[in-house]
């Protein structure tokens, strides 16, 4: 009788990796702040308001719709209004649409163009620590809304300052105070 040997079993290779763990939490809320933070592809918004002439702060342009003033003010109470609602449970929003637009074309002095600047980093500011913050569940419901995530609200933020740092810099164009890179 024929002896037969039986092959030993492979055994898997198992690799090591010198990167840390993925941390899809983690990506994902630093895709979050590089978005809101106007990373890619786009200016940043705080591009689009330095060097923006003081005397050109409430001019029409080429029949655009909004001066400079109002699309900051307008950008600044809107983003307010998402920030304070994700974190405050008493929070109102103002009227609409009037309540998220300025009265005026143009501010009062400077200093109102810079509170209003200084005004929209500090909230940006706001939402990028809520988001950053690994105490704060992205995509739980906010207790006090209508089915909302921080989430949500963080993406919509962005699109929203997105959307009108678009029209800051078309209205920057007509007015040619922006500068080609």
């Amino acid at each position: 009788m024929k002896k037969t040997t039986k092959k030993a079993a492979k055994k898997p290779i198992t690799k090591i990796s010198r990167k840390p763990p993925h941390n899809s939490d983690r990506d994902l809320r630093e895709q979050v702040v590089y978005l809101l933070k106007g990373g890619g592809a786009h200016v940043h918004f705080m591009d689009a308001l330095d060097d923006f002439p003081a005397e050109k702060y409430g001019t029409f342009a080429n029949s655009l719709p909004h001066t400079g003033w109002q699309l900051l003010e307008h950008a600044r109470l809107a983003q307010w209004d998402i920030v304070d609602f994700s974190k405050n449970p008493k929070h109102v929003s103002p009227n609409f649409p009037d309540g998220y637009w300025p009265k005026t074309p143009a501010p009062a002095n400077e200093v109102a163009w810079k509170e209003s600047v200084a005004a929209f980093q500090r909230d940006l500011e706001e939402m990028v620590r809520l988001v950053r913050n690994p105490r704060t569940d992205l995509f739980a419901k906010i207790p006090h809304g209508e089915g909302q995530t921080i989430l949500r609200e963080a993406l919509l933020l962005a699109d929203h300052n997105s959307y009108h740092l678009g029209q800051l810099v078309d209205l920057r164009r007509a007015l040619g105070a922006w500068q080609e890179s």
